[in-house]
């Protein structure tokens, strides 16, 4: 913990990438833990493909919506808002987060790149309209489908990264551009190993930053990050907050 503070403190520019694990504290599962993960018992190819969504979006909204309502009075954590307060502080320029759920938003992050998308909203393929959260899920109950429905009558698609699609070209660039440019990358709660966003640890380590891993279990940058903590999210960051 004090190479970590040592760390940031003597960095010119700090960047976060967050995942799954830095929601499970606030009651989200991850994807694949067994038992527990968001894919237990489902095949995602069948429910979360943007081919699932345009073949059958009934079934589509009936495995999102449930989760969408499970994360509805989610509220953030000490891990999301230690990088919150970082920020505050001048020590952190952006987190860059693999999470769908706001929950970084919430615990007031300013500058946020949401590159697998946000269920903050959901959106009309046809027409471009756009609907908040909260409409979406009034045009779910009004539905005898229970799905969605844009004014023009097409369902809605939440604006979320679906497995078959491309990552945000804007949000992804954005975030390639900050781990190019910083003095370490802090990656909080993520494997590491889902591609696009797996190759950022590479952008920062090529272009001579520092790379410090918290995250429980093992990741492919362990071996060449200056600092890797493997204890509980929350703990670790509520932690780097005392420490400096």
């Amino acid at each position: 913990m004090a190479d970590l503070a040592g760390l940031i403190r003597e960095a010119d520019s700090v960047v976060a990438l967050t995942g799954a694990g830095i929601s499970v504290p606030s009651g989200i599962p991850d994807f694949r833990s067994p038992g527990t993960g968001l894919w237990t018992d489902v095949d995602p190819m069948e429910v979360a493909h943007i081919d699932a969504w345009r073949a059958d979006p009934e079934r589509f909204w009936s495995f999102y919506g449930e989760r969408f309502q499970t994360l509805r009075d989610k509220e953030p954590n000490g891990a999301h808002r230690a990088l919150a307060e970082l920020e505050r502080r001048g020590k952190l320029d952006a987190v860059i987060t693999q999470n769908i759920d706001m929950l970084h938003r919430k615990a007031g992050t300013a500058d946020l790149v949401e590159v697998h998308g946000t269920i903050e909203s959901s959106s009309c393929l046809r027409c471009r309209a756009r609907w908040a959260l909260d409409e979406v899920r009034e045009r779910m109950a009004e539905d005898p489908a229970g799905v969605p429905r844009c004014d023009c009558s097409r369902p809605l698609k939440p604006d979320v990264v679906l497995f078959g699609e491309y990552l945000p070209e804007e949000a992804l660039e954005r975030a390639t551009q900050l781990c190019a440019g910083t003095d370490v990358l802090l990656c909080v709660g993520s494997s590491l190993e889902v591609y696009p966003v797996a190759q950022l640890p590479g952008v920062t380590w090529r272009a001579g930053g520092a790379l410090a891993i918290v995250t429980m279990g093992p990741t492919p940058w362990d071996t060449r990050a200056t600092v890797k903590l493997d204890g509980d999210v929350v703990g670790e960051l509520e932690a780097l907050i005392g420490a400096l």
